[in-house]
């Protein structure tokens, strides 16, 4: 089985919102495991790897992914970079033998590009990097390369949705006091408990940024475990480690 992947039709540089299906792995990272941070065998996620540089259609590129800390740092990277070294959520570059790769379970991977300046960007977007700017801070970083604001286009791949995204008080009070504007991005939940949007929150983010477009491709990793990894599915069920979804996007 070949790997399976989501695409944006606002995108036409290659890229990808890759599912769990069509790898090498087994068990609990079944099959398409893409993150050398699990307990996983560092043989089945460099075979992964290579497999989703070949659904990409861009097996010789170089795939970078850095070391994600939950963070608003951004990576400005070429194919000679030492992404490992980097500890950072987000990547900006404009060469062209680059595969830009974000790792999540549940928190939004976003991918970035100005194709007509040839930059793109990638972001690993959780509620600490969404209200931290990450989404801002790649935006930044990409405009130094060269990007025009006004022709970014942005796309949220899956992540955890509203209604599997429930929340303490103090989540909701740690948005509200940085901004009581974000209130909207909450429902009450069971008894005392929230839920929180975070891809609305995402694209409300990018929007406000000034770019071109943004949208969300609508899917729940959650809700969804023919498809996708999710961390928070899988504490629900008490598994000892989970696997990571990959998103990519190249020149």
């Amino acid at each position: 089985m070949k790997p399976e992947f989501i695409t944006a039709e606002n995108l036409t540089t290659p890229h990808g919102f890759f599912t769990h299906k069509g790898g090498a792995s087994s068990g609990l990272y079944a099959s398409l495991n893409c993150g050398f941070g699990s307990n996983d065998s560092h043989e089945n996620v460099t075979a992964n790897r290579a497999r989703v540089k070949q659904a990409l259609g861009v097996p010789k590129h170089i795939l970078k992914s850095v070391y994600q800390v939950h963070s608003a740092s951004v990576a400005v990277i070429d194919a000679q970079s030492d992404c490992q070294m980097h500890r950072a959520d987000a990547m900006v570059t404009k060469d062209k033998g680059v595969v830009l790769g974000i790792l999540t379970a549940d928190c939004a991977p976003i991918l970035f590009a100005d194709e007509a300046a040839g930059i793109i960007g990638a972001a690993h977007s959780g509620w600490k990097g969404a209200i931290g700017g990450v989404s801002e801070a790649t935006i930044d970083a990409m405009v130094g390369l060269g990007a025009t604001r006004e022709n970014i286009t942005a796309v949220v791949g899956p992540t955890i949705s509203q209604e599997a995204y429930e929340v303490g008080v103090d989540f909701y009070e740690n948005f509200i006091a940085q901004d009581r504007e974000n209130a909207p991005f909450f429902i009450e939940g069971q008894k005392d408990r929230m839920q929180f949007g975070l891809p609305s929150f995402c694209l409300h983010r990018l929007r406000s940024a000034g770019i071109k477009s943004a949208q969300w491709t609508g899917h729940c990793t959650y809700a969804d475990p023919e498809r996708f990894f999710s961390y928070r599915r899988s504490c629900h069920q008490s598994e000892p480690d989970y696997g990571r979804l990959i998103s990519v996007i190249s020149l």
